[in-house]
């Protein structure tokens, strides 16, 4: 039997490659400037801290009913 021509490489043969197209692609990405990371970073935090506030306000409001009810049966 001769051995085929279309064998793949080896596991670390096509990990080196991989790695090497990683890098290729990286070099062509176009990063964000310093000023637009902290901005977006700060409108990130806004809306997170709005959510908090809206899902806590939510929960009160929930284990208040939910205490109301239970006072209703004794």
């Amino acid at each position: 039997m001769a051995k085929s021509d279309s064998k793949k490489p080896n596991i670390f043969v096509r990990m080196g490659r991989r790695l090497k197209e990683t890098f290729s692609e990286l070099k062509r990405v176009t990063w964000p400037s310093f000023p637009k990371v902290v901005k977006s970073t700060g409108v990130v935090l806004v809306v997170v801290l709005v959510f908090l506030v809206v899902v806590t306000g939510i929960n009160f409001g929930l284990q208040a009913l939910l205490d109301l009810i239970t006072k209703i049966g004794e």
